[in-house]
């Protein structure tokens, strides 16, 4: 399977600017970027508080 070059990804580029508009793209980039990052907690387990708990659970040992 061929691999993907730059002028292939600026074609590829340029038709989504023409589909989307140049006033959507940042919003749309954005939508995909929080989902990955959604997307990708979800798969590992990770929750927000989760680094906060073992930080705080180091704390006390050292005070112990």
């Amino acid at each position: 399977m061929p691999t993907l070059g730059v002028p292939e990804l600026l074609i590829i580029f340029f038709v989504i600017l023409l589909l989307f508009g140049a006033k959507k793209l940042p919003d749309l980039a954005a939508g995909l970027g929080k989902g990955l990052r959604e997307f990708k907690k979800a798969t590992h387990g990770q929750d927000d508080d989760e680094p906060k708990k073992i930080e705080e659970g180091k704390k006390e040992e050292e005070v112990q």
